[in-house]
């Protein structure tokens, strides 16, 4: 059966898993993990991504983010592409180093924002790579620290988690860190590593309670939440796959992309495509890029080729044809008419 597309948007929470192939290590040492958190911090500052949790396990990652101006996927891309890169070089070795797809699971805030908090943070003491929660609290490799204060990571959002504690810091160290103890004792939680029907409601039992009273819940496995969470969630996505079906019917290939950025910015076709790192050409390029992944199906692979660019500079260049998009307001609609 084929992967189902992932699911994102603007502000969406998402729990994200990263596993090594064949169960080995992604992270061999002391120095693997500053550099994975080095580029974590720097894409999710440059990308505007909230980062509320994360934890570094030997074979595998956590991470609670929620989508800023650039998708997910994209800060997902950078981040593995970029450390598999690096570690294979350090580490001498050739070859994948995640397994297949990273997990990706679109949760609903309100219900699981705090729980998923506590179940990321506790990793490293499930994973017995500290001894107790006096440990952890000063573990490098874990935001359960920084939540407390007791490490730093600029790049974390600690206060937003603080904030559904209490309104001060004191106080809501103090209710997160019982919080956390509390979740000692609650094990693996799988109910939290996946979506689906069963994993929302909480296990079959609940599902079948639902069913006796007569709910019927909408479940997907790529989100976590209620029925009508689910529903208004693949509502929206059904919405974009739409868009982008009604622009194909419209016979719009790379070339009318070219065309159209080539009209709004009072360019030649010829110019809009010329390599070159003059202001004008870049702005093009970027509003090329944006619209083309954006509106089409035309890939980042695709337009790496045709602008003879890495696939990382294609999305650099999406990024900023996103923010100067909306900087001048351009409907893609009326872009591409």
């Amino acid at each position: 059966m084929p992967r189902k597309a992932r699911i994102d948007a603007p502000g969406a929470l998402h729990h994200i898993i990263g596993r090594g192939i064949a169960r080995r290590k992604i992270f061999a040492d002391d120095d693997d993990r500053e550099n994975f958190l080095e580029r974590l911090g720097s894409i999710v500052t440059n990308s505007g991504t909230q980062c509320y949790a994360w934890a570094l396990i030997p074979n595998h990652f956590h991470l609670l983010l929620r989508t800023g101006d650039t998708p997910i996927a994209t800060v997902m891309r950078r981040l593995l592409t970029g450390y598999a890169v690096s570690f294979n070089r350090r580490h001498r070795r050739y070859g994948h180093l995640f397994q297949n797809r990273y997990k990706s699971i679109l949760c609903q805030e309100d219900t699981y924002l705090a729980e998923l908090v506590r179940y990321i943070h506790l990793n490293p003491l499930r994973a017995r790579l500290v001894g107790d929660l006096q440990a952890l609290e000063g573990y490098s490799f874990c935001g359960h620290g920084v939540v407390l204060g007791k490490n730093e990571r600029p790049w974390q959002n600690t206060q937003y988690v603080l904030k559904r504690f209490a309104d001060q810091a004191g106080p809501a160290r103090r209710r997160y860190r019982s919080f956390v103890e509390k979740g000692v004792s609650q094990g693996k939680r799988p109910d939290l590593t996946g979506g689906g029907l069963v994993r929302s409601a909480g296990g079959w039992v609940a599902v079948k309670a639902l069913r006796r009273s007569g709910d019927y819940q909408k479940g997907d496995e790529r989100i976590l939440g209620d029925g009508d969470f689910v529903a208004d969630v693949l509502a929206q996505a059904n919405e974009q796959m739409e868009r982008k079906y009604r622009i194909l019917n419209r016979g719009v290939t790379f070339d009318t992309v070219v065309e159209r950025v080539a009209g709004l910015l009072d360019m030649e076709t010829s110019e809009v495509l010329s390599p070159g790192k003059q202001k004008r050409l870049v702005q093009a390029r970027s509003l090329v890029c944006f619209f083309a992944v954006q509106e089409t199906n035309i890939s980042p692979a695709e337009l790496a080729r045709r602008f003879a660019l890495t696939q990382p500079a294609i999305s650099l260049s999406v990024d900023r044809g996103r923010k100067l998009a909306a900087e001048i307001k351009t409907d893609p609609y009326k872009l591409i008419n």
